[in-house]
């Protein structure tokens, strides 16, 4: 089992940044990926950007290249979402998710709001 608990969620005015983070409760280079998703009201879940841990390899959905970027501490078991000039379509529900297991399964937390206004 993993647990995760995301922070760092809130109101931000378009143009400014936020950093939020996902602490697990297992070392992170356990798992083989960790990313974070969005969902937006009436919308389906997206993923944002992701990180292979072996090797660190990113990727990052178009709308927010550029603009976003996730990194990792071992040390503090977390991971990171630094996200910079947002706009008002970034407004959504943030999930921090792991991919653990010999069965490559996903663990998801509870998912902190991030609203772009200004």
């Amino acid at each position: 089992q993993v647990q995760l608990v995301e922070s760092g969620g809130g109101l931000v005015q378009p143009g400014g940044s936020l950093r939020l983070s996902c602490t697990a409760s297992r070392n992170i280079f356990n798992f083989y990926r960790v990313a974070w998703y969005r969902q937006a009201p009436g919308k389906q879940r997206e993923l944002v950007a992701g990180i292979i841990t072996d090797g660190g390899s990113t990727n990052y959905a178009d709308s927010v290249r550029g603009r976003f970027a996730i990194s990792r501490d071992s040390a503090k078991n977390a991971v990171y979402l630094q996200m910079n000039s947002v706009k008002p379509e970034d407004t959504a529900v943030y999930y921090c998710n792991v991919v653990f297991g010999a069965f490559r399964n996903n663990y998801w937390g509870q998912g902190t709001q991030v609203t772009v206004s200004s």
